[in-house]
């Protein structure tokens, strides 16, 4: 499904509001558009229509008197009535009074009185008697009313329309403003979805610009430019309408700009399309170096890397303003230069069309009609000015809606919450082998099984599948080959969100969230009470290590922790693990940057953590799992031993040679 459709689908969802705020729109323009042909009315009919003929009748069906006879104008009296023809003419900057009847029209004079009417070869002349202010205001004495009524219809219609177009845009905003709330949420939701792996390839600034940056722009693609493009439509229909009212010929010929700007957007498209792509991505990989560089400044600093880092920020910003003024330069061209050729040519035409019609003689041209054609001509080009304008924005959306519905589009898992009976925690891996991608497996065939209430550790060099092993059992990733079963039951059969719900882990850099030092306990859980949160603290020692904390275990937590100490955070994260009850717990490396002080107090928590739980430990300092009930020495994916640690330092293998090793850097550093 493309882009457009897609859009139109989110669209739909709120369709009452945006066809009510186009009915709006419609009343609104059939409003304002009823202005010209107010003015023409008013022009042809009250203004000019002084210039109708004139007759003379009786005081009581007359309404004006001049020289002791009363006049009315022809348009208001019955054939029987018509009697004696009179005319007023405008010669100059002066009005005249004919009594007589005028046969044509076209180019008047005046001298001595004598009123001249020349239209090619014909030529009359007439007896002219100039008006004065008093006499001429006399006969516009009766389009008085009729001009204030036909003023306060338009006034009327203004109001209408005023009030209509503040009530599409506000609606259109609303509906839009929703649509993408929707659409953040939905983009959120499906970051939730979807799996580790799919974080692995694109770094978290890039996934926040999705979110923030192009949302955002689809908003102005609703907001501005689908108000703007719908509202120019129906204006411009509006328009077409009433020139084809007024004059069919030259509407058919002002026809030709539709076409005209049909091909110039396909044509503007082509280029902006390739631009607006480049400048998108480049916005995503600036943010995601930013996040990047925030998250690392300590490194950045330390190594003395700031030149480096904003030599590669210039690079990637350069690029971007390249890319932008290539824009810039497309759409000064599209633009206004557009709309002046298209005005140019309209009145070009207009002049060509009235000019010609004045010169022939079964032709009459009211400067009414003329009047409202070039309203409507000046008219008409707004809408188009306003699509033109928002044709960059028009773009810039599309592109940024692909890289949004490319997002919605990738596998994710929806969230169940139906429930999971709590199991024992029995856990078996049945020779399983695993590989971050195709046929580079970092774990081959590992068999072994773990029973309830049983503390495994998993031993061995960086890279020898320690972490692969947890990933697996969590389900980040899926197994190639093989299964992992929970108590018979093969993970495969179970959703994520089941599976993980009686799991807990304990990382080696804990990772906590903007909140208070409760909340990152309970995760917001609601089955979690404040009873049981502040249990799980004191049970894992963590009370007297966050007694001098003002507010205690309502202490503000700012970004992953960073007021609070090693120790602190990784107590916090004990607790959470504790608060939820677990039935099989990992814990990777979990008192690697811990000080010994705190280690004392962690380990006496570990014993009532890891108390009925299954328990997997990821380990490096091997004084750490003495005890434990099962320990997997990993070497490149295999389980090279396996048994406890006296089991293991008999065979005198790769663990004992590693314990000794640890062991004798021990004691070098005691020395």
């Amino acid at each position: 499904m493309n882009v457009g459709k897609r859009l139109f689908q989110y669209a739909l969802y709120y369709k009452k509001v945006i066809i009510f705020a186009l009915c709006m729109l419609t009343i609104s323009v059939v409003a304002d558009l009823a202005g010209p042909f107010i003015a023409k009315k008013l022009i042809d009919e009250h203004i000019l229509g002084i210039e109708q003929p004139w007759y003379e009748t009786n005081e009581e069906s007359g309404s004006v008197l001049y020289n002791g006879r009363w006049y009315e104008r022809a348009d208001r009296l019955t054939e029987e009535e018509k009697i004696d023809e009179a005319h007023i003419l405008l010669i100059g900057r002066r009005y005249y009074f004919i009594d007589d009847k005028v046969t044509f029209d076209g180019e008047r004079t005046i001298q001595n009185g004598e009123v001249t009417i020349t239209r090619g070869e014909e030529s009359a002349r007439y007896r002219g008697e100039r008006l004065s202010t008093a006499e001429l205001y006399s006969f516009y004495q009766p389009e008085v009313k009729p001009i204030v009524k036909l003023m306060g219809i338009y006034f009327i219609f203004l109001m209408i329309a005023t009030i209509f177009q503040y009530g599409q845009r506000f609606y259109l905003q609303v509906a839009s403003n929703r649509i993408i709330q929707r659409m953040r949420e939905d983009v959120f939701g499906q970051i939730q979805r979807l799996p580790i792996s799919y974080f692995d390839h694109l770094p978290a600034g890039k996934v926040v610009a999705r979110v923030t940056n192009d949302t955002e722009a689809i908003r102005e693609l609703y907001v501005t430019v689908l108000a703007t493009f719908f509202s120019s439509i129906i204006y411009m229909t509006g328009i077409f309408i009433a020139l084809f009212i007024l004059d069919v010929k030259l509407a058919m010929v002002t026809l030709v700009i539709v076409p005209l700007l049909i091909v110039w957007m396909m044509i503007y498209r082509k280029y902006a399309s390739t631009y607006n792509q480049v400048i998108r991505t480049r916005v995503s990989d600036i943010n995601g170096m930013i996040n990047e560089s925030i998250q690392g400044m300590t490194i950045i600093q330390a190594f003395r890397r700031q030149k480096e880092t904003m030599n590669e920020f210039k690079t990637l910003n350069n690029e971007h303003f390249t890319y932008q003024n290539k824009l810039l330069n497309l759409n000064s061209l599209t633009s206004h230069n557009l709309v002046n050729v298209l005005r140019n040519l309209s009145f070009v035409m207009l002049v060509w069309y009235f000019g010609g019609a004045s010169l022939r003689a079964d032709t009459v041209i009211s400067l009414g009609v003329l009047y409202a054609f070039v309203d409507y001509l000046n008219r008409l080009f707004q809408p188009i000015t306003g699509m033109v304008n928002q044709l960059a924005q028009l773009e810039q959306a599309r592109v940024a809606a692909e890289r949004v519905f490319e997002l919605l589009d990738e596998q994710g898992e929806d969230v169940k919450d139906d429930a999971l009976a709590c199991y024992k925690g029995n856990v078996t891996f049945e020779h399983v082998s695993f590989g971050y991608k195709e046929n580079e497996y970092v774990l081959k065939d590992i068999h072994f099984q773990a029973k309830q209430g049983e503390t495994v550790a998993l031993v061995g060099h960086t890279g020898s599948g320690k972490s692969s092993i947890i990933n697996l059992l969590f389900r980040f990733y899926d197994v190639n080959k093989g299964r992992i079963l929970i108590d018979g039951v093969d993970v495969m059969t179970m959703s994520k969100q089941q599976l993980r719900k009686h799991m807990a882990i304990v990382l080696q850099d804990p990772f906590l969230f903007t909140g208070t030092v409760a909340s990152n306990v309970s995760l917001q859980d609601e089955r979690i009470t404040r009873e049981q949160l502040e249990q799980a603290l004191i049970d894992v020692g963590a009370k007297d290590l966050l007694k001098h904390l003002p507010k205690g275990f309502d202490e503000p937590v700012i970004e992953k922790g960073s007021t609070l100490s090693s120790g602190q955070r990784q107590l916090i994260s004990f607790a959470r693990a504790l608060a939820f009850n677990p039935s099989i717990l990992v814990l990777d490396e979990a008192t690697a940057n811990i000080d010994t002080e705190t280690e004392a107090v962690i380990q006496k928590a570990l014993e009532v953590l890891k108390k009925g739980r299954t328990t997997f430990i990821i380990a490096h300092r091997l004084s750490t799992i003495q005890n434990a009930d099962q320990i997997l020495v990993l070497d490149k994916g295999y389980i090279a031993e396996r048994g406890t640690h006296e089991e293991l330092m008999k065979q005198q293998g790769k663990y004992y040679q590693m314990y000794q090793l640890q062991k004798g850097q021990s004691d070098s550093y005691a020395v």
